[in-house]
């Protein structure tokens, strides 16, 4: 069959690599079917021009994947009025964690024909097959649909244990030379990027992750830096940013992975996201050694009564050892914190940005946002639970309209007072910010002229 997979505009000059369409794109390719992939992203055309092709070309099924938020709800529902809109209008599945939390509820408000559930590169494939067999979608587990005005959702999906035997991204689908100028912490201008997925899920439990599968499952390390291989000799990829929640997943995953690297010769800069219980001396020396140049973390809170509070499964003490411990081997911390969860207060803004002052390496900017209880996380369970929040719809449509603005109220300040602290918070880190490139500027042009500095490029901003 002829299938369409849609990557919606994300806004960005340059976009992240769509990892997950291209999974899919990969496995249906494998399974014989002819894939094309509508790269939104790349080119920003608008919705028209999404309607005006499948007015002009014949395809079976289009599937669009997003990420649960506000800009990729309202962009989807654009997407979904062009598809529906459309002459030749084919089968129509949404897949991504925005659907799947909640799919009878999407069914009806994209008119989408399904909703794969989870994981989808068995789920699609299974799909594709019964509608080219005119079969019944009862037995394809980890789908919705609408049946005679009533909502069908089928048994979830086993989660496929064994991640090696999934089928490479169909990278050749799509256009690299784009995606590889993603411009990354400690990346050279002339160093070229990709993500690489090293693992599905993650061990632990946050209460805003909006995460539905259980567990970890990694990849090997031969599976990882024969993708790594690939990339870099087909498209000069030099630096690897890990994609997956949670490359340290344990010390001992990341001793593996990084003695593996090192034992490969991989020669290739990366970053992850990490652990701060996990940032050791040792483990970060070695993945120093490894080609480890910045590291992801997820603090939160520098508030050990809000990090309980979110089942954090940390401590502010763990918090700062490692942060230091990371620091002092020379690889640069991304220190992201939220505000607002359970039992926050001014106080424990306070405290998050003199943390953030204190532990800046000036390697991006950084600001605090309000947190925000996504479909399917528990914090979403609780809002309702607590009549803070209806429903999905009520999330989508009433609260959830800017991932900086106030989508639930969980402390005891007033929205007014809250809005006031993050104006201030905000405002330090943004001053502290600037101030660091105004530094910066005047000492590229004291050396050039003082020192005559042979190597200045002149002064651009990227």
């Amino acid at each position: 069959m002829k299938i369409l997979l849609v990557v919606y505009d994300n806004d960005s000059y340059v976009s992240w690599f769509p990892q997950g369409i291209a999974y899919i794109a990969s496995a249906l390719r494998n399974a014989g079917h002819e894939v094309k992939i509508y790269n939104q992203d790349v080119y920003h055309w608008p919705e028209s021009h999404l309607k005006a092709l499948l007015d002009s070309e014949k395809f079976d099924v289009v599937g669009v994947g997003a990420c649960g938020g506000y800009y990729q709800y309202r962009k989807v529902l654009k997407i979904s009025e062009a598809i529906n809109s459309s002459k030749n209008r084919p089968f129509y599945t949404l897949g991504g964690h925005l659907a799947s939390p909640e799919p009878e509820y999407f069914l009806k408000k994209m008119g989408a024909d399904t909703v794969i559930i989870g994981e989808g590169e068995i789920a699609i494939v299974e799909l594709v097959d019964a509608i080219q067999n005119h079969k019944s979608f009862s037995g394809i587990k980890g789908l919705a649909y609408m049946e005679k005005g009533r909502c069908i959702v089928n048994p979830r999906r086993e989660l496929i244990e064994n991640i090696n035997e999934i089928p490479m991204p169909a990278f050749d689908l799509f256009p690299i030379d784009h995606y590889a100028m993603l411009r990354l912490p400690n990346i050279k201008n002339s160093e070229r990027c990709m993500p690489v997925l090293s693992g599905r899920g993650c061990t632990f439990k946050c209460n805003f992750c909006y995460r539905l599968d259980k567990g970890f499952r990694p990849r090997s390390s031969e599976s990882i830096i024969e993708e790594i291989e690939l990339l870099k000799s087909k498209y000069a990829i030099s630096y690897i940013a890990f994609s997956d929640e949670l490359l340290m997943s344990s010390v001992e995953r990341t001793v593996e992975l990084c003695e593996s690297f090192i034992k490969a010769k991989l020669n290739v800069k990366w970053d992850c996201n990490g652990r701060l219980n996990y940032a050791k001396p040792d483990v970060l020396k070695l993945m120093k050694e490894a080609g480890c140049v910045f590291i992801n973390y997820g603090i939160e809170s520098v508030d050990d009564n809000a990090l309980k509070n979110m089942n954090k499964a940390l401590t502010v003490k763990q918090i700062t050892e490692g942060v230091e411990n990371t620091l002092a081997v020379g690889i640069s911390p991304g220190l992201n914190i939220i505000f607002g969860n359970i039992g926050e207060n001014k106080e424990v803004l306070k405290k998050d940005v003199e943390f953030l002052l204190k532990y800046d390496d000036h390697a991006q900017m950084r600001t605090i946002r309000p947190v925000t209880p996504y479909p399917g996380s528990p914090l979403y369970y609780h809002a309702i639970e607590k009549g803070l929040l209806k429903d999905c719809e009520d999330f989508y449509e009433r609260k959830h309209l800017n991932s900086d603005l106030l989508t639930v109220n969980f402390t005891d300040m007033t929205d007014e007072e809250f809005y006031d602290a993050l104006y201030e918070a905000n405002k330090i880190l943004i001053d502290n910010y600037y101030s660091e490139q105004h530094r910066k500027s005047e000492e590229i042009a004291r050396k050039l002229y003082k020192e005559r500095e042979t190597s200045f490029r002149g002064f651009r901003q990227s």
